[in-house]
């Protein structure tokens, strides 16, 4: 069994905290964005492979939890696992672990398209991108992780 895929790995600096001294939610959200463009990387959707081809992608759906504070000076990781790829449509969790205790910090749940940037309409992921996420799923099905275990 392997793991899921490593998609951010920072710290907590004091210009992300708020005035109770906790890690604010932009800077959670910022995270996992980061963690949401290694995904897509890992699955072929490059800066690369957006621009030569016109394309982007779109979030439609975003839920976040916040399950334990996160303070400056905790380092955090987050681990991706893909859902769905499939047509125009994917589906993704993120969870967010503080490195030092091993406690699920966050989780963020994400629904996006793909777009056609000329036409500014959703269109279907080519074939190889398809492939690349039907593996990276077929490859995590039985993993456990903080948030499904």
């Amino acid at each position: 069994m392997s793991e899921l895929p490593l998609t951010y790995r920072g710290a907590v600096y004091p210009w992300h905290c708020d005035h109770v001294g906790h890690m604010n939610v932009m800077y959670y959200t910022g995270k996992f964005d980061e963690a949401t463009w290694n995904l897509f990387a890992l699955l072929g959707v490059t800066r690369k492979f957006l621009t030569e081809n016109g394309r982007g992608m779109a979030a439609i759906e975003q839920t976040t939890k916040y399950l334990r504070e996160l303070h400056a000076g905790d380092i955090v990781t987050i681990r991706s696992r893909l859902i769905v790829l499939e047509g125009k449509k994917i589906h993704f969790i993120h969870e967010m672990v503080n490195g030092e205790t091993q406690e699920l910090a966050a989780t963020s749940e994400l629904f996006g398209l793909h777009l056609d940037t000329e036409i500014r309409k959703s269109c279907l992921f080519p074939d190889d991108i398809l492939a690349n996420g039907r593996k990276m799923i077929a490859q995590h099905l039985d993993i456990e992780t903080p948030a499904s275990g």
